[in-house]
This record gives structure tokens, sequence and C-alpha cells, in this order.
């Protein structure tokens, strides 16, 4: 995250965690993914750019241990107010504090939208460094037909179309292992897509899903109707920002 988009978080900080700094806020179908995801980690969770810590709470309320790294600190010292009983760092996960092969997991839910995409390889050779062999991690993100930036309430941000983010992915030693779209049928909130992942295991291990490629489509026809009855204005999920 540049100093830029640093500056425009902080400076928008309480109003995102009126509209977002909440579970219960976000799409279930959301919900039902990370707890998923998260339920089959074998290891510690690295939430990379937790923001106000709600996803990185949700998680240790489920019994996982899990850890929120992020670099705006007045999302830092919100969420230990916040969610005591859990750890938070300020931190940039460009360069993480975590030894190498240490991490079970790693949460990065549309935590890599405002970077350039020339940048976003070596942010996934971060996370493939601190992560065990086999080791999972769930990415959230615009989605679009290509990589193309747009106005974003905050900072520009950058959709991706899941083909390129997996190229990504696999220069960066991960095997691609499930793709989840969803689109509206409302301009708000934005298409959205999450790639489960796994880093490469050692060798003659083989990975847990058998490298089976599965894609999820979701037509979210009832996406106006969540959005209208959880936020009444835009900034609706990380995808009305």
């Amino acid at each position: 995250m540049s100093t830029d988009v640093k500056a425009a978080y902080s400076a928008r900080a309480a109003e995102y965690v009126e509209k977002l700094g909440s579970v219960d806020s976000l799409h279930p179908s959301d919900r039902a993914l990370i707890r998923s995801w998260a339920s089959e980690v074998d290891g510690p969770i690295l939430d990379a750019g937790c923001g106000p810590g709600h996803w990185t709470a949700y998680l240790a309320e489920h019994g996982n241990d899990v850890r929120g790294v992020d670099q705006v600190p007045w999302f830092i010292e919100h969420a230990r107010l916040t969610y005591p009983g859990v750890s938070f760092e300020l931190n940039s996960f460009d360069h993480l504090t975590e030894a190498p092969a240490s991490i079970g997991g790693v949460l990065a839910w549309y935590s890599l939208i405002h970077h350039e995409p020339d940048t976003v390889r070596g942010i996934l050779d971060e996370f493939a460094r601190i992560l065990r062999p086999g080791g999972a991690l769930l990415l959230g993100f615009f989605l679009g037909p290509d990589v193309e930036p747009f106005d974003h309430t905050v900072a520009t941000a950058y959709r991706w179309s899941p083909e390129a983010l997996s190229a990504q992915l696999t220069a960066a030693g991960f095997q691609t292992i499930e793709t989840h779209t969803r689109r509206g049928h409302t301009p708000r909130p934005r298409p959205h897509g999450a790639i489960v992942a796994q880093l490469a295991p050692r060798p003659g291990a083989e990975a847990s899903t058998g490298n089976r490629h599965q894609k999820r489509a979701i037509d979210d026809r009832s996406a106006s109707t969540y959005a209208a009855r959880t936020a009444s204005s835009t900034l609706f999920m990380p995808g009305g920002w």
C-alpha cells in the first residue's frame, strides 16, 4: 500500500468502520467461504490487511489461531480496543515479520486492490515465504474482464480477472484450487471474486484437493435487496466502496 493510499484510508477510517467494520454487514456467502476455508487451515492464520479487525476477530471466535496486520494506525488502534483478546500488529504486509514457513494460512480479503498490478507478484512472493509448504491462501478481489484500474471511493483500485490473478499466483509458486465469482443485477455491489490457492507442497506430497481447480459462480439476484437491508448508502461491503 502506497503512502497516499495509507493516508486516504486514515482520513476515512471512522467511516469505514461505521459501514464495513462488522462481518454482519457483509455478504453471507463471504462469511461462509472464509469460515469454511479457515476450518481447513493447518496452523496459524495471518489476516493480511486486516483493517479494523472484524475478520480477524471472527476467525478467533471460531477457534483459529489468528493475527491481524495492517499499516493504518487508526485501524489497529480500533482493533486492539474492540477485540482485546486478539493479536494485531501495525506493519506493512509487503515486508512481514513472520519467519519463513511459519504460517498455515493467509487471508488477504480485498487487501491487494490498491496495489499496482506490477507489484502484486512481490506481495504473493512474501506470502509464499511465510507459508508452510502446502499452506493456504484466500484472496478477495474486484472482478473484471481483465486487469484494469477504476475510481474507488478511497483511492484508485484495480479489477482482476480470475485468469490474470491465477497466473500471478502460479508464478509465485501457488496452485489455484477454487475460483468463486459473484455478480448482481445492480451497479452496487461491484462484481466480486475470490480465489482459494495452495502453496506448492513439498516434492512427493500431493495437494489436498488432488490439484482439481473448481470454479463456482453466483448470479446474485438478491444483491440489491441485501444491500438495501444492510446499509443505507453505497458504502456497502468492499464492493460498495
